[in-house]
């Protein structure tokens, strides 16, 4: 198991509230861009259907994704496989 945090983050706005929760992780991609947004999304950990955890601004606030520095998204990436859990705490 691999802890790591806390970590700076940048979370969902108004409306596009990020889920909380136990998820498990269903797939990840390096070079990720979002099909809706057309946003590159670096290091993408996705465990909760079209939400993940990935490199991005950390000055504004997402669309429900979590966004990290490109440092924490890496090492969430590089650490992380199918099937592991990860929670999402407020």
């Amino acid at each position: 198991m691999v802890q790591t945090g806390p970590v700076r983050i940048a979370h969902g706005r108004k409306g596009y509230r990020t889920p909380t929760g136990t998820f498990r992780v269903s797939f990840r991609d390096i070079d990720h861009v979002s099909s809706i947004y057309g946003s590159p999304m670096a290091y993408s950990v996705f465990s909760n259907g079209g939400i993940a955890f990935h490199q991005g601004d950390l000055g504004g606030k997402s669309h429900g994704c979590i966004r990290l520095s490109r440092g924490s998204a890496k090492t969430f990436y590089n650490s992380l496989r199918r099937g592991d859990v990860v929670q999402v705490v407020s």
